[in-house]
């Protein structure tokens, strides 16, 4: 492919196209690693300014991953949970036919914060169950789990051991039935403490879904579940119907 008398915006498209055409011919699948930039200089005959520019974009638009001092992979896609429902990510993730392992990261009892009463309904300083932990899917850090706990709705919370076979949102939704809950979205950068955890930089982009739940008007449990946008993306299908259609 030549760059002879093309402008610079037609040959980065042309860069992004070649790139395309590969993965929608198969011939690069999910997970390969691509040429280096070198080598599609040469094949493409343009500046490694114009291809680097290209890969730069595919891979924020979710087409490639670029792994630093490693390569340039073509992206797996990101699994999706569903936001109408109180999903469990462990059996989200099996049945993927992946492997999840949770880790719980501490778990202990203290007083509320003002911010955490307040999403509760009880009185700042109230003794509430707090439980951090992360979510993996194969070894890769998909969900950081911060959950708060009422303890009138839930009083044997902390006397479980949590892991893989019964994590939090498991226990809670076997043993307290949920009437009502709310499901909130938005995008943050981590702390340093989540990035930590997660195993991602500050500056990586993240999506966040506040969750409360409710039975007999007492709220049950606020959790926050963290997600690196890279590796994880939050979405619904649904029946359209005369009371839900909108303009």
């Amino acid at each position: 492919m030549s760059g002879n008398n093309t402008s610079p915006q037609a040959l980065y498209q042309q860069a992004k196209s070649y790139v395309q055409s590969k993965l929608l011919s198969g011939e690069w699948k999910p997970g390969d690693m691509i040429p280096s930039e070198n080598r599609l200089v040469s094949d493409l005959s343009m500046s490694r300014m114009t291809v680097n520019r290209a890969l730069r974009e595919l891979a924020a638009e979710g087409v490639l991953t670029r792994i630093a001092g490693v390569g340039t992979f073509v992206a797996t896609e990101k699994p999706q949970s569903n936001l109408l429902m109180i999903a469990n990510i462990g059996d989200e993730i099996r049945q993927r036919g992946h492997h999840y392992r949770c880790e719980v990261i501490s778990i202990s009892r203290e007083a509320a914060s003002m911010a955490v009463a307040a999403a509760i309904g009880l009185p700042t300083g109230y003794s509430v169950f707090h439980v951090v932990c992360v979510h993996y899917e194969e070894d890769t850090a998909v969900q950081l789990e911060d959950r708060y706990v009422n303890p009138e709705m839930v009083p044997e919370f902390l006397n479980q051991t949590f892991n893989e076979a019964l994590p939090p949102s498991l226990y809670l939704l076997k043993n307290v039935p949920v009437e009502e809950m709310e499901h909130i979205v938005d995008a943050t950068l981590p702390s340093a403490d989540e990035a930590r955890l997660l195993a991602i930089t500050e500056q990586t982009p993240c999506l966040v879904l506040m969750r409360r739940t409710w039975t007999s008007n007492k709220t049950v449990t606020y959790v926050r579940f963290l997600h690196p946008s890279s590796r994880y993306r939050l979405g619904s299908r649904m029946m359209v119907t005369a009371e839900n259609r909108a303009g």
